[in-house]
């Protein structure tokens, strides 16, 4: 299984580009399409899962053109749109079950165990006789990765599943994502938040302006901010000079000022200390030095 995106581009209106030839190729495993509000990222989740057709280029999946096997290709799509909605007059169990029935389980006695297995798998099995709209909001989004995960999929695409999450239900969602791509199925994680690409995607790509900017590992987007991460002490007073002069990632405040940690291509006669970055800090650095002067010589 593989999903290849060949000069894929966006158009709406006369000339806005939402993607401009995107290019990627995506196998088995967790894939993080990071970027931030507006970079495209839920447009080409909508053309991954044929809501929308691409103005120009194209989408292989599993070797099949999407544009000529729509059908096909959705028999094993799961997706998560970012503004999953449900019934409200059903029931936790009877949601789900209503999304096997679509998504082709007939056989009635098949359909409810697969029900049961699915709430189980993703901690709401206690609350399946609850009305879904009585759900609390990590609850409804994990109500929304098994209703994606009904039938089986061989592909899952998620958009935006942690926003607005508490960091527990985040945590859990994460696990849930990352146990499921131990089988042999493509999972596409888009999001803003860069911890849900640091604690599972083994391979990621960054979408800015339409345009993929970085494709390959999250340990690779790292190292190009090796030696580009800096931690220095600062007095209350200096506080609003560093943080005009660099894009400070943390700053936690103490008896005489604050430690911050801060990204820059270099410092200019500042004390501080080079740290080694994680991804949080890669992805700023690289929206502040890098991302634009690609986007410029391109």
């Amino acid at each position: 299984m593989k999903i290849e995106i060949k000069d894929l581009s966006q158009i709406y209106g006369k000339d806005f580009k939402a993607l401009d030839k995107v290019n990627l190729t995506i196998e088995p495993g967790m894939f993080g399409l990071l970027g931030p509000n507006g970079a495209g990222k839920s447009t080409l989740m909508r053309i991954l899962v044929t809501l929308l057709k691409p103005t120009h280029g194209d989408v292989w999946v599993n070797g099949e053109k999407l544009s000529e096997n729509r059908k096909e290709v959705r028999s094993y799509l799961g997706y998560l749109p970012q503004d999953f909605r449900f019934f409200s007059k059903l029931k936790t169990w009877e949601f789900l079950d209503y999304a096997a029935a679509l998504a082709g389980m007939r056989k009635k006695k098949e359909r409810l165990a697969a029900v049961d297995d699915l709430l189980e798998q993703v901690g709401l099995f206690d609350v399946r006789n609850r009305f879904a709209n009585k759900l609390s909001g990590g609850m409804k989004r994990r109500l929304g990765i098994a209703q994606a995960l009904i039938g089986d999929p061989r592909i899952i695409v998620v958009d935006e599943p942690t926003t607005g999450l508490d960091p527990e239900e985040r945590i859990r969602f994460r696990n849930i994502l990352s146990n499921l791509s131990q089988r042999e199925v493509i999972i596409v994680l888009s999001t803003h938040i860069v911890g849900d690409i640091s604690s599972t995607c083994r391979q990621m790509a960054l979408l800015n302006s339409g345009q993929v900017h970085f494709h390959g590992s999250p340990e690779d987007f790292i190292n190009q901010a090796q030696g580009h991460v800096y931690k220095t002490s600062v007095s209350f007073d200096e506080m609003k000079t560093i943080s005009e002069a660099y894009p400070v990632i943390t700053s936690i405040p103490g008896t005489g000022g604050y430690e911050v940690e801060f990204v820059a291509d270099q410092i200019n006669g500042r004390q501080a200390t080079v740290i080694d970055p994680n991804l949080e800090h890669a992805y700023v650095y690289f929206m502040e030095f890098i991302a634009n002067q690609k986007f410029e010589y391109q």
